[in-house]
């Protein structure tokens, strides 16, 4: 099992997800001999899932069932244990490709947290690329390092544990794109330049805070950073649903096949119609936002090493 790469067959050590629903997962790691509990009873690894193949239905022992998926870094941002707040796909997605990352780029991360964004950066630039990730607590690093050996990932990182402020990523002039999540990361604006190759290398830095978005396109442009911009990403969820509503009296205007929006010369229409009209209701889908949602989660500013 390989977080960059898909498997067919779940093995003893893999880490699987447990489907149960959209709103319901988590991760496993398989280890023959283990029983995993869930709502609708005991999982069995030696027998339910070793040597089953990803995505198979599993039978619970109360008779009720659940999907065993492949883990994605998708996936993983949904269900890892968080360390330190994270970045979600909304965000990861856009990072990915404004920072034009593709099999084969050298990528230098800071900090590396709880490894949300860490395991989608190793799946676009695998199999050839390599991601320089440094952490500045060391029990994160340490637990970063054994989660990339678990994954399968762990030729295409290398995780540092030190102060990226003072110290830097560790590298020079070999990075295609270097992305920033620190408290002050226009400390770092300069290592991040060293970092990046000589011409051409992207930078990206994240904050919730417009205030640490302003400190750090000074330090860009200071350092010679240009095609400045920032981004905030809403995501907005809509329910479709379907709705009724009364039909308003307009008088004979209401009987009409055209208020009704119906077509009475089709005949599979004809019952809803009458039905229709006689409860004075009309029935069609709508698209209504979440009551709830989640807004804004931090400023994205990208440029460009001139």
């Amino acid at each position: 099992m390989s977080f960059a790469e898909y498997g067919d067959t779940i093995k003893d050590g893999d880490t699987a997800i447990v489907f149960l629903g959209h709103e319901s997962m988590f991760p496993v790691k398989v280890q023959h001999g283990t029983v995993t509990q869930t709502k609708y009873g005991v999982i069995r690894h030696s027998t339910d899932l070793i040597g089953k193949k990803y995505g198979s239905k599993v039978t619970c022992s109360k008779g009720g069932w659940v999907f065993i998926l492949h883990p994605t870094p998708e996936l993983w941002t949904m269900n890892l244990p968080h360390r330190t707040q994270i970045l979600y796909s909304t965000d990861i997605s856009i990072i990915t490709m404004m920072l034009e990352l593709k099999p084969g780029s050298i990528v230098c991360e800071s900090g590396t947290g709880s490894g949300s964004l860490s395991h989608a950066l190793i799946r676009t630039v695998a199999p050839t690329g390599h991601l320089y990730t440094v952490e500045f607590h060391q029990q994160r690093a340490e637990k970063a390092r054994e989660e990339f050996r678990e994954h399968g990932v762990e030729h295409l990182v290398t995780v540092t544990n030190q102060d990226v402020c003072k110290n830097g990523f560790g590298v020079s002039n070999i990075a295609d794109a270097v992305f920033l999540d620190i408290p002050s990361p226009w400390e770092a604006i300069g290592h991040a330049k060293s970092a990046l190759k000589a011409e051409g290398g992207r930078i990206c830095s994240f904050s919730p805070c417009i205030e640490q978005v302003q400190r750090t396109c000074l330090a860009m442009e200071e350092y010679g950073f240009t095609e400045i911009n920032t981004l905030e990403i809403l995501l907005r969820v809509y329910n479709v649903r379907t709705i009724s509503l009364q039909i308003p009296d307009l008088g004979k205007a209401a009987e009409d096949n055209s208020s009704t929006g119906f077509d009475r010369s089709n005949p599979s229409n004809q019952g809803s119609l009458c039905t229709n009209l006689q409860q004075g209701t009309v029935q069609f889908k709508s698209g209504v936002p979440l009551r709830e949602m989640v807004g804004h989660t931090g400023y994205l500013t990208f440029a460009t090493k001139s």
